[in-house]
C-alpha cells in the first residue's frame, strides 16, 4: 500500500480509504467487522464515515455506522492504529431526523454534531471533520451548473471559528470540506491564512470515470494548495463494474434496492459505462479494477474512497492499487470521454 500526505499535515493516508456508508444498512456490524480488518491487513490506516450514514438515510438507522466503528475500537483497542474522518451533516436531503432537520454550519450545530460523533465512535478526537456538503445553495450532488440564491447561509467566518475552537479543545486535528465549489475551497483556504484559523487539508468529492468535474475547476487547487482530493463514488455506485449492463438490475446492487440513486442511470451514462466496460474486457482488465486504478492514479488525488459490500468486492477494490494502466488504455479511457464527456456529474 502507498501513503500519502494528508494536506499540510504530518499524517499520511493510505492511498485507498475504507468507505463505510453501507454500514447498519446493507452490511451487518459483523459484515463491518470482517471489511475493517481485511482492511487493515492490507494496509489501509484511513476509515471515513459520518454522522448520516448509513445511505440511504432514515431514522431508524441514523447514526448506526458511526456507532458500528465504536464498537470496532472498543472490542479491538486498536483507535490509535486509524486515521479516521467523519463529517457533520448539511441541510436538506430528507434528514429531517438529525437536530430537527433545520442543520447549519454554525457553532451550536458543529458542538452537538461532534459531540454526537465522537460518543458514538468512542473516540475523544477525529483525525478528520468534514463538512459534507455546504449550507449554502450551489452546483453539488449532481448540479453541474450554476444558479445563484439571495439566500442566508452561516458566515464561513462563523463556521471556521466555531472549528478552530474544537481544534484547539482537542477534538479534531484536521478539517476538510465535502461536496465543495473552487469558490467555497479558496474562500475557507482565504479565510484560514487571514485569520489563523484550520486550513482545510482535504476536500471529498466526486470524482469516477463518468465524472470527471473536478478536474476542471478543483484539480489545480488541490494540486497548488495541498488540498488533495478524497474521492468519493469511484465506480459511480457499482455502474462503472458492469454489473448493470444491459439493463440488468442485480437484487443485492444498491441502484437496484434503492429508487433514491438515480444519479448515474441516464442514458449517456449507461451508453459511456458500456464502452469503459468494453475497453476493460478489451486489455484483459476487471472493469472494476480499471476504474479505480484510474481515480487513483491522479496527481489530485490524496485517497481513493472505496466500499464494498462483500469481502469479495473489497478484496478486488483494494487489488486496484496494484494495477498499472497502460497508455493504450488510458488513451482508451480518453477518447471515451471525449465523446461522452461527464454524462453523470
Amino acid at each position: 500500500m502507498d501513503y500519502r500526505q494528508l494536506g499540510r499535515t504530518d499524517l499520511n493516508v493510505s492511498a485507498i480509504c475504507l468507505g463505510t456508508m453501507t454500514w447498519g444498512e446493507q452490511n451487518s456490524e459483523a459484515e463491518a467487522f470482517a471489511q475493517i480488518e481485511r482492511a487493515k491487513t492490507a494496509g489501509i490506516n484511513f476509515l471515513d464515515t459520518a454522522e448520516m450514514y448509513p445511505v440511504p438515510p432514515k431514522p431508524e438507522t441514523y447514526a448506526s455506522t458511526e456507532r458500528i466503528i465504536g464498537n470496532w475500537f472498543k472490542k479491538q483497542g486498536d483507535r490509535a492504529d486509524w486515521i479516521l474522518a467523519s463529517k457533520i451533516a448539511g441541510p436538506g436531503n430528507a434528514i429531517e431526523h438529525i437536530r430537527g432537520g433545520n442543520l447549519k454550519h454554525n457553532r451550536e450545530h458543529i458542538v452537538a454534531a461532534l459531540d454526537a460523533s465522537l460518543a458514538r465512535l468512542q473516540t475523544d478526537y477525529l483525525d478528520l471533520y468534514q463538512l459534507h456538503w455546504p449550507e449554502r445553495s450551489t452546483n453539488f450532488f449532481g448540479k453541474l451548473g450554476y444558479t445563484h440564491s439571495d439566500e442566508d447561509f452561516t458566515p464561513l467566518e462563523e463556521t471556521l471559528e466555531a472549528l478552530d475552537e474544537q481544534v484547539k479543545a482537542g477534538k479534531i486535528r484536521h478539517i476538510g470540506l465535502s461536496n465543495e465549489t473552487p469558490w467555497g475551497t479558496m474562500k475557507f483556504l482565504q479565510l484560514a491564512e487571514s485569520r489563523g484559523w484550520p486550513r482545510a487539508v482535504s476536500i471529498q468529492n466526486p470524482y469516477n470515470l463518468l465524472n470527471r468535474s473536478f478536474e476542471v475547476g478543483l484539480a489545480e487547487v488541490a494540486i497548488r494548495e495541498q488540498c488533495g482530493l478524497l474521492a468519493y463514488s469511484p465506480l459511480a455506485f457499482g455502474m462503472l463494474s458492469g454489473k448493470y449492463e444491459g439493463g440488468a438490475r442485480p437484487a443485492k446492487g444498491r441502484l437496484s434496492l434503492y429508487s433514491r440513486f438515480t444519479r448515474y442511470f441516464n442514458p449517456q451514462s449507461e451508453a459511456a459505462c458500456s464502452r469503459y466496460v468494453a475497453l476493460a474486457r478489451e486489455h484483459g482488465l476487471e472493469p472494476t479494477q480499471m476504474a479505480l486504478a484510474f481515480v487513483t492514479r491522479q496527481p489530485f488525488v490524496t485517497s481513493n474512497i472505496i466500499g464494498a459490500t462483500t469481502l469479495e468486492q473489497l478484496d478486488s477494490n483494494i487489488a486496484s492499487f496494484e494495477l498499472e494502466l497502460s497508455e493504450e488504455v488510458l488513451a482508451g479511457i480518453e477518447a471515451i470521454h471525449k465523446d461522452h464527456p461527464n454524462p453523470a456529474p
